[in-house]
């Protein structure tokens, strides 16, 4: 494995990013990471600079200057590795509900030239997720459906934050464009790449609510989501017209 980058936003992970850090940087020693940390009061940043000094080519931070969200993290970080060189591009939870385990699965998909982004899915092959409550995971099973009738696409787990990309398919994405700042954030990339031509593929994974910290999920997310896949549809719709 090489040329890898693993992009973790964060806000108040100082009980999980050692940990999910020291994961990821185990798995193999060409694996870089880097944490856009939105000015945790915490102390998240501190932890991450001090594993930035001990690993200085394998750890990088972005600390940003207040909470601005999950969709614009993200952006600053593929911005960043684009303009580093990275072949592939991952997307990873700070939070330890991705299993970094799961991680060179992913990556050897988009590697082995198996699809131009890879996407974990806690929905492909059965449901592969432990300790939510049900309405959570109807809401989120749920999602899946609804955004598959709508867009039409072919993608069980569109809210999933678990990926790799092949870096064509961020080169060949606007980020100017892209302005989805919740876990619609996820649904609008996967969806513009697949409206690219670019191949998606689901890797199943197991899914683990966090044990340390607070979920970011509100209401407001949901609302944002649910209207995000309308607007994809028909800003398609219009075009072809």
């Amino acid at each position: 494995m090489s040329n890898v980058v693993v992009v973790i936003p964060t806000f108040n992970e100082a009980k999980n990013v050692s940990s999910v850090l020291t994961r990821v940087l185990a798995l193999d020693p060409h694996i870089d990471v880097l944490v856009v940390d939105d000015n945790s009061p915490d102390g998240t940043a501190a932890i991450v600079r001090s594993f930035a000094e001990d690993l200085q080519s394998r750890v990088h931070l972005i600390e940003r200057t207040g909470k601005l969200g999950l969709g614009t993290a993200y952006l600053e970080g593929f911005r960043y590795a684009l303009d580093h060189g990275y072949d592939f591009v991952c997307e990873m939870d700070a939070d330890m509900s991705h299993n970094p385990a799961d991680l060179n699965r992913l990556v050897s998909v988009v590697q082995n030239d198996e699809a131009d982004l890879a996407i974990g899915s806690r929905y492909i092959d059965g449901v592969r997720v432990i300790n939510w409550p049900l309405p959570r995971l109807i809401l989120s099973y749920g999602a899946g459906i609804y955004t598959r009738v709508i867009t039409r696409m072919p993608v069980k787990d569109a809210t999933s934050g678990y990926k790799c990309f092949h870096r064509r398919v961020l080169e060949a994405i606007d980020f100017e464009n892209v302005h989805s700042n919740g876990y619609s954030f996820q649904i609008e990339m996967s969806y513009r790449a697949w409206r690219r031509g670019f191949r998606l593929k689901e890797v199943p994974i197991v899914f683990t609510e966090r044990s340390e910290g607070q979920s970011k999920m509100s209401r407001a997310i949901v609302r944002e989501a649910a209207f995000k896949v309308w607007e994809l549809r028909l800003r398609a719709i219009f075009r072809r017209l």
